[in-house]
């Protein structure tokens, strides 16, 4: 395996060839590997005929359906994961345990159970190989700006803020058969659609400590929900409401931040561009201030693409990725406290979930009109 410090591409292989890999992954991938910095050495696929399909339309030379085989063969550098939530923990921590970094496609993992175990089959230290999540929205030019100015203080104080994924999934959505599942998508919109604007937010607005929630099942028969709200307190006394929903057919994707100095608001649905954020000082603010703050600089939109390139350097630097270990976790853990909070209609504090409590290990905590009947049935013989 070539040295993460070198200049030699990283060999990269890409694990499941759906709609994921090829629509966001495979673009970012070739983009960089025009660039010299990675090298698509195989993918791998439950389905032959399609693995194949995909490797010769990206001409990947490797095509198996044997991830442990492809790993010990090739030795890729990084591993990108694109299979659904259910198999990350194994694959992840196999591909770990073969040398190579990770990348994996949200929701991370079902539980805190399985994305601690992934955390401790890396290697000590910040060097890695380690597990990261793909978190893109961080990583656009307009979030990387309003997060240094939130850092310096420029705004204040951070006081409110408001967090808002609402967004549509009709009927023919949910007749996959493994949609609105726990075990196979991971949860409802807090985890599998919201999931990357709640992470914006906790990287802006830095460590939450308690959050109340609610959720409901209003319209899809589902095992999961599909709406949920929450009311969030972070460790600097800030306040915020979090919105996720497949209900509401005027779909948006929002972020707003009132400080002491300015709001800042982010409005778009997937993606966004340095244009989609908006910034309004507070009176009294030297128009000098205000043009720098909206000097966003050259535009990196959200993306794959602005990640991956992250993530790359920070391989060859020996740093750990902002969304590995702790940075990945927070973004879980909150989600997971948002559904024990929702289920047992009482405030979850940061830190409180761990080994011995339902939800670390399943993020309905076999709670009664949530969890699956197999679920409960299995905790009422455990």
């Amino acid at each position: 395996m070539s040295s993460h410090r070198s200049t030699t591409p990283l060999r990269t292989a890409v694990v499941g060839t759906g709609g994921i890999a090829r629509s966001s992954h495979l673009p970012a991938l070739r983009t960089l590997a025009d660039a010299g910095e990675v090298e698509l050495v195989a993918a791998v696929d439950v389905d032959m005929d399609a693995v194949r399909a995909f490797a010769d339309g990206a001409g990947i030379p490797h095509a198996s359906t044997d991830l442990d085989a492809t790993l010990v063969e090739l030795r890729p550098d990084l591993v990108v994961l694109c299979t659904p939530p259910a198999v990350h923990r194994d694959q992840a921590v196999t591909a770990l345990k073969a040398g190579a970094w990770v990348w994996c496609e949200k929701p991370p993992c079902p539980s805190l159970a399985d994305f601690d175990a992934i955390e401790t089959a890396e290697r000590p230290g910040d060097a890695g190989p380690y597990a990261s999540i793909v978190f893109q929205h961080r990583f656009g030019s307009g979030a990387r700006h309003v997060r240094r100015l939130l850092r310096d203080g420029a705004f204040g104080r951070p006081l409110v803020a408001h967090c808002q994924t609402t967004w549509y999934r009709d009927t023919a959505y949910y007749s996959v058969p493994w949609r609105g599942r726990w075990a196979t998508e991971g949860g409802g919109p807090a985890m599998g659609h919201g999931i990357h604007q709640t992470d914006l937010l906790l990287d802006l607005m830095g460590p939450w400590s308690e959050v109340r929630g609610m959720a409901a099942r209003l319209v899809h028969d589902v095992e999961t929900e599909d709406v949920s709200t929450a009311q969030v307190r972070f460790a600097s006394g800030a306040v915020a409401t979090v919105v996720n929903s497949v209900l509401s057919p005027d779909e948006v994707s929002r972020i707003r931040i009132d400080c002491e100095l300015a709001t800042i608001e982010l409005t778009h649905l997937y993606g966004y561009r340095n244009a989609d954020w908006r910034i309004t000082p507070a009176p009294g603010v030297p128009e000098e201030t205000v043009a720098a703050w909206r000097d966003f600089g050259t535009d990196e939109p959200s993306s794959h693409l602005a990640q991956l390139r992250a993530l790359v350097a920070d391989i060859r630097a020996g740093h750990r990725h902002a969304t590995s270990g702790a940075g990945g976790r927070q973004t879980l853990e909150f989600i997971t406290a948002l559904y024990k909070s929702a289920f047992t209609d009482t405030p979850v504090r940061a830190g409180e979930i761990g080994p011995g409590d339902p939800y670390y290990t399943e993020l309905h905590g076999c709670a009664q009109g949530w969890a699956p009947e197999t679920a409960r049935k299995e905790e009422a013989h455990a």
